[in-house]
């Protein structure tokens, strides 16, 4: 049997498309591993500059260590604490206190006001330094609005329950009248 010629030509050409689909599939293949591996040679290269950076700062305190023993011993006077200086409990703490000496501060104090409560609510309610009149705080206003709320709601309800219309206004009315 023969292919025609157009035939031949056109298997000629799908089969070069074909090469050029599977090299170009390989080639991208191929970058994407050599650009994972320069990513993962990057991460390598910032975890060891930390790392490097981390023993520069510690070689550079332990160099100064002997310089700071120098300091303690020649300027501060500083030693190393002994086992009999560490305390065992609060009591060992607390004996170690003494009383104040007759020239020394006083220690700091916090003020306490005093209110006298006769009884009636309005005697506590803050004044305004400006004005020298009493101050509704917003929450005393809150408390007030939804304890009207809640009186009108309960009747709502009482009103329109019929069933217990007369045990829900004697409950309400016991209520108002604590």
């Amino acid at each position: 049997m023969m292919v025609s010629h157009s035939r031949l030509r056109q298997i000629g050409w799908a089969a070069v498309l074909a090469a050029c689909i599977g090299l170009f599939l390989v080639l991208s293949f191929r970058v994407h591993a050599v650009k994972s591996e320069v990513l993962l040679a990057e991460r390598q290269i910032i975890a060891l500059q930390r790392e490097t950076i981390l023993l520069e700062t510690e070689f550079e305190a332990r160099a100064s260590q002997r310089q700071l023993a120098d300091w303690n011993a020649v300027d501060f006077g500083y030693e190393a604490p002994r086992a009999d200086q560490y305390l065992e409990n609060e009591r060992q703490l607390a004996s170690l206190g003494s009383p104040r000496a007759p020239g020394a501060p006083s220690p700091i104090r916090v003020a306490v006001a005093q209110v006298e409560n006769s009884g009636d609510a309005n005697d506590a309610r803050m004044l305004s330094p400006l004005t020298g009149k009493p101050v509704t705080l917003a929450a005393a206003a809150q408390a007030e609005a939804e304890a009207g709320f809640a009186e009108a709601f309960g009747s709502l309800l009482a009103d329109a329950s019929p069933v217990r219309s007369a045990h829900a206004r004697t409950m309400l009315s016991a209520e108002v009248s604590e």
